[in-house]
């Protein structure tokens, strides 16, 4: 074919960027599918490119036969036609004639060139979907082209993406022909064409710029354990160094600020607090609620993820933040449920025998108690002396020591003074529970005399024993009627 062809393929190579191969393979289906509306089968077409791929030919491969043999024109060819061919021709040869695209009808040909429009199209699309689903998580620039109902639509040069009004930050205005970084947070092909989803307020956006900015965050020298966002407002991030000669925030704020105040002015002035993880829950507490100081941090639950962080009273507003901010981001950060309470309200709080034990821990006074006291040894600032005599004389356990008397003590080598101390560290460290099992046995005893001792008298008419509660004889079934004289 000509050179419409040739340019035709250099023109969709360059301006559409499909490759070679795939033009090449969309031009053979075009051409067979117009051969096989032609002819009705195509099992005998053979298309073939130049060396340079730009020029093509369709050739019907036919069978030779003899002189008026010829029963399929499509497949089959008279010696006479072959010899005009090809001289050395003979009879059941096989040659490849070549078809002229004019024999193909309109019909034919329209159809071809809808397929193969198609075809390109769907191979444009499959190709871009390609390229931006690899991009998904990076960053991407773009121009502001227009907005309708929320949704801002940028130009992204072979495409066109969309920044939807929930994955804009309150804080950005944008006008036309403004230059948008976001993140490409999801491709999916549509039937109108590739849809590409652009968010600011992603979490990752915030990681991928960092990554820009920060040379140790994308090396992998500082890495990033956790970020939590409120779009507008405030984003806390949690660093670490896989290097002890390395600072992760230092590294993240950069020398005077440069470096996180690109950040900040890339998130249009939205606050940003830079800390410290620690595998240790009480620090990570700590730091999570920057920019406020933290005094202590009190574990109330570590099953629940309870814990209470104690503050001066002049940080309570900065560590809580406006409208709760600062604290719920924290929780988010660390994954606990923080209650934040300063000093004088921790003082008035009733907390615990549980709490009380992480509060003594924290102050190092004891071991580790996640587990309830039953022996006498384990309460904590109990006097060994006093653990030990017990111990010698049988008595190892709490329950053991309640349920002697005062005299029996006593008598173990234990002065009053000793046992009244002992109680009151049990009062404090050990809840104990009433058992009403003995008192229940005796009322059910009481009640049992009581019926033990009911009047019994004999029936009048056969002597069996009754009693004032009974109707009828159970012997002999006579009616019975109880009277009480009155006496004087």
């Amino acid at each position: 074919m000509g050179t419409d062809m040739s340019q035709a393929i250099r023109q969709i190579n360059q301006e559409r960027g499909i490759s070679m191969d795939l033009i090449m393979k969309t031009i053979e289906d075009t051409l067979m599918a117009a051969y096989k509306h032609r002819f009705g089968h195509a099992e005998n077409a053979i298309v073939q490119f130049d060396e340079d791929n730009l020029e093509v030919s369709i050739y019907a491969r036919k069978k030779v036969v003899e002189q008026d043999g010829v029963y399929d024109p499509v497949t089959e060819i008279d010696l006479d036609e072959a010899k005009e061919l090809n001289q050395d021709a003979e009879v059941g040869d096989e040659l490849l004639v070549e078809i002229n695209p004019k024999e193909f009808d309109r019909i034919a040909v329209q159809s071809a060139k809808q397929k193969a429009h198609q075809t390109i199209r769907d191979i444009q699309k499959d190709s871009l979907y390609s390229e931006y689903k690899d991009k998904e998580g990076e960053i991407i620039i773009g121009y502001y082209q227009r907005e309708r109902n929320g949704t801002i639509y940028v130009d992204l040069g072979k495409n066109e993406g969309v920044l939807p009004k929930k994955y804009q930050s309150p804080r950005e205005i944008y006008h036309t022909n403004d230059r948008i970084k976001a993140l490409i947070a999801e491709v999916k092909k549509e039937s109108t064409g590739l849809q590409i989803v652009l968010s600011r307020t992603h979490t990752e956006f915030v990681r991928a710029i960092f990554e820009l900015e920060v040379p140790e965050i994308y090396d992998k020298t500082v890495e990033i354990h956790k970020i939590v966002r409120e779009p507008g407002f405030r984003t806390k991030l949690a660093v670490y160094s896989n290097r002890e000669d390395v600072d992760p925030v230092g590294a993240c704020v950069g020398l005077k600020g440069t470096r996180i105040q690109a950040v900040i002015k890339e998130l249009e002035g939205e606050k940003i607090d830079i800390l410290k993880y620690d595998p240790d829950p009480r620090k990570f507490i700590k730091n999570a609620l920057s920019p406020a100081e933290v005094r202590d941090v009190i574990i109330m639950d570590e099953g629940k993820h309870q814990a209470l962080a104690i503050v001066n009273d002049s940080m309570l507003s900065l560590a809580i933040g406006k409208q709760g901010l600062n604290v719920r981001l924290a929780n988010r950060l660390v994954d606990w449920n923080i209650d934040v309470k300063t000093e004088s309200q921790f003082a008035e709080m009733d907390i615990a025998a549980e709490s009380r034990r992480a509060v003594s821990e924290l102050f190092g006074e004891t071991e580790s108690y996640d587990e309830e006291f039953s022996r006498i040894s384990e309460l904590p600032g109990v006097d060994n002396r006093i653990a030990q005599i017990l111990l010698d004389n049988g008595i190892d356990f709490i329950e053991d020591f309640l349920g002697l008397s005062q005299e029996e003590l006593e008598n173990k080598g234990l002065s009053t003074d000793e046992l009244e101390s002992l109680r009151k560290l049990i009062e404090e460290w050990v809840e104990i529970v009433e058992d009403d099992s003995y008192e229940d046995e005796q009322t059910e005893k009481v009640s049992t005399e009581e019926e033990e001792e009911v009047e019994e008298y004999e029936c009048p008419e056969c002597g069996a024993k009754i009693t004032v509660d009974m109707t009828t004889c159970p012997s002999c079934g006579i009616g019975l009627s109880f009277e009480y004289e009155e006496e004087d």
